[in-house]
């Protein structure tokens, strides 16, 4: 969901509130439940839908790539299938019109034996009767060819049939998930159009202060490390997020005008050159890992026991990073949210 999308939100809280009042009531406004939470139990309840909806947006993501996967399989046995049915029909043709020679230089009941005893020029009956063989063994050659071609080609219809099935399966699970990532934002847009705007600056201010906290006790732990000098490859990753900062973040997206989290660290590794999964909890188990005090740029963070969010490291202790809906792209501490561990793309075998 964009920032124009929670400011219609907002606004649409208001317009429904001021509905439900008619000009000339005296009756009490009604309580407003987020009123008298404290600001932690806000943040919790605000950060955890957004979690929620970020691992939405990954199964969606995951889902997405699959599909995409399933509509080239689907091109494949398609177009396979088309150059079977060619050969099929061709090979029909093939078999009739040997079939046809077949039968016009053996249009007669006498035996070959008897053929060759009359012929006026026995040569001549040989070699008529070394062609009829050789017809009969390209016939026969023909027909086995047909044969494995019509079966090639039922295989082929078969397995099309079921890619097909499958790709239909994969578009209706897809749409459940995006249905449910929308259910998600929606939620969060209705908790911040709950708060006062004296709540909103209490919750970035005791956000602010908690990363802060966590970037100095990840620091002085000793457990980020010095900084290790960058690979070609991901020095030229770096580079491709770093100018996509200020960028909007928009679930699904991967470029070029919005991103989210996945889809800018696969796309800047896609632009040096290296293909990556595409959602976090694929980066995270299937590239190779590596520990905080080896970090070098280029390499990707990655957030949350359940894999769900993931940044670039850029040096200095620093994240380049998609962060959630309503932000931007942007440089943020690497201790901004629970680190799980890093991987390094150009490591991968």
């Amino acid at each position: 969901m964009s920032g124009r999308l929670l400011r219609l939100v907002c606004t649409a809280a208001v317009a429904a509130h001021a509905a439900l009042v008619p000009a000339t009531a005296t009756a009490a406004p009604q309580p407003e439940p987020n009123r008298d939470r404290g600001v932690a139990e806000l943040l919790t309840d605000l950060q955890r839908l957004y979690r929620e909806a970020e691992k939405a947006t990954e199964t969606y993501n995951a889902t997405e790539e699959k599909l995409r996967a399933q509509r080239a399989e689907v091109e494949r046995l398609d177009l396979a299938l088309a150059r079977a049915r060619l050969s099929l029909h061709d090979s029909r043709g093939a078999a009739g019109r040997l079939a046809r020679q077949q039968y016009q230089n053996t249009s007669t009941d006498i035996s070959p034996y008897v053929r060759l005893l009359l012929a006026g020029d026995p040569q001549h009956a040989l070699d008529q009767g070394h062609v009829i063989g050789r017809l009969a063994r390209e016939r026969a050659e023909t027909v086995g060819r047909l044969t494995g071609t019509e079966r090639k080609a039922a295989e082929l219809a078969r397995k099309a049939r079921a890619a097909l099935d499958t790709q239909l399966a994969l578009a209706e699970r897809r749409k459940k998930q995006r249905d449910d990532v929308r259910r998600r934002l929606d939620d969060v847009g209705k908790l911040l159009a709950s708060l006062t705007p004296a709540q909103l600056t209490a919750l970035a201010a005791f956000e602010e202060r908690g990363i802060e906290k966590a970037q100095r006790e990840l620091v002085t732990s000793g457990a980020l490390g010095d900084d290790a000098k960058p690979s070609a490859r991901g020095d030229r990753a770096l580079d491709y997020a770093l100018r996509q900062l200020g960028k909007p973040y928009e679930w699904g997206a991967e470029g070029p005008r919005t991103y989210d989290c996945s889809g800018l660290t696969s796309e800047a590794w896609a632009a040096a050159g290296v293909t990556i999964p595409r959602t976090s909890q694929e980066q995270w188990a299937r590239l190779p890992r590596v520990p905080l005090t080896e970090l070098r740029p280029g390499d990707l963070v990655i957030y949350h026991p359940d894999a769900t969010h993931v940044a670039m490291y850029a040096g200095d202790g620093q994240v380049v990073h998609a962060p959630r809906t309503g932000e931007k792209i942007k440089l943020s501490p690497i201790a901004g949210n629970p680190i799980l561990g890093a991987v390094r793309p150009d490591s991968a075998p």
